[in-house]
């Protein structure tokens, strides 16, 4: 599904908000079979004293510019606000409630299929916004087109091919993954101190219950100190790959039968 022409047509405003005009949705949706546009979902939330709040959006859209670039979906701009509930206890932070993120998502899918748009595939940055995936399932169950990205398994496959030494359950918040993607993405968003900030908390089984500040001072949770634009470089490429089975999926499925 990928298209050889698309990263040099695709451009976006400071590296996140999409900058397509009418037409060229117009021109990029007469060339496949099944449209199919990609939403980016962070957050705004505390990650330590060295990575902005808004990591989870950056993240997000670094993944959703480069399925852009490499295969013919459309762009959407990100969801900036999201469910940072856990993160409370840090100045900065804001959330909106997860039935306000469900009622959002699926207003966008709606009015995506009204404009001739098939499906919607959604890349989630942020690990707290659990109900993305019940937006998923329902729209699915519905007989609409909709699929969550990245699965744990494509970031396990992507750690592994960039090198990351943290295991997932390390790496939870401000670690190497993240780290690692904004120096490669937007190196200009990180502060000097994450080379001394790693901070290890596997055991988080009450974290629902008493939120992050119950497991860390800092708000990391993880090892920030390995990170490196090499792996953000990476990491993304992995993810790019394991995109397309969803792609695939998703056009076969709104295709003729």
């Amino acid at each position: 599904m990928s298209g050889s022409g698309t990263r040099a047509a695709y451009g976006a405003v400071g590296g996140v908000l999409p900058k397509d005009t009418t037409e060229d949705v117009r021109t990029r949706g007469a060339g496949v079979s099944a449209q199919v546009a990609v939403l980016p979902v962070g957050s705004f939330e505390q990650h330590g004293p060295y990575l902005p709040l808004v990591t989870d959006t950056l993240v997000a859209c670094a993944v959703a510019r480069e399925l852009a670039a490499a295969y013919p979906v459309h762009l959407l701009p990100p969801l900036t606000v999201s469910c940072s509930h856990e993160h409370a206890a840090w100045p900065g932070t804001v959330s909106i409630s997860a039935v306000t993120l469900h009622a959002v998502v699926s207003d966008i899918a709606a009015s995506l299929r009204r404009s001739g748009v098939d499906a919607l595939i959604v890349v989630n940055g942020h690990g707290g916004n659990y109900v993305l995936g019940n937006v998923v399932q329902e729209a699915s169950a519905r007989g609409e087109r909709m699929a969550l990205f990245p699965a744990a398994e494509d970031w396990e496959t992507a750690r592994e091919r960039a090198g990351v030494v943290t295991s997932l359950l390390t790496d939870m918040h401000a670690g190497e993954i993240e780290t690692s993607i904004l120096l490669h993405a937007h190196p200009e968003f990180v502060r000097p101190g994450h080379e001394s900030a790693d901070f290890i908390a596997d055991d988080r089984r009450h974290l629902l219950t008493l939120g992050m500040s119950a497991y860390t001072e800092s708000g990391v949770i993880g090892r920030p100190s390995l990170g490196s634009a090499e792996k953000g470089k990476e990491l993304l490429a992995s993810l790019t790959e394991s995109f397309e089975p969803y792609l695939a999926l998703l056009t076969r499925a709104a295709g003729p039968e």
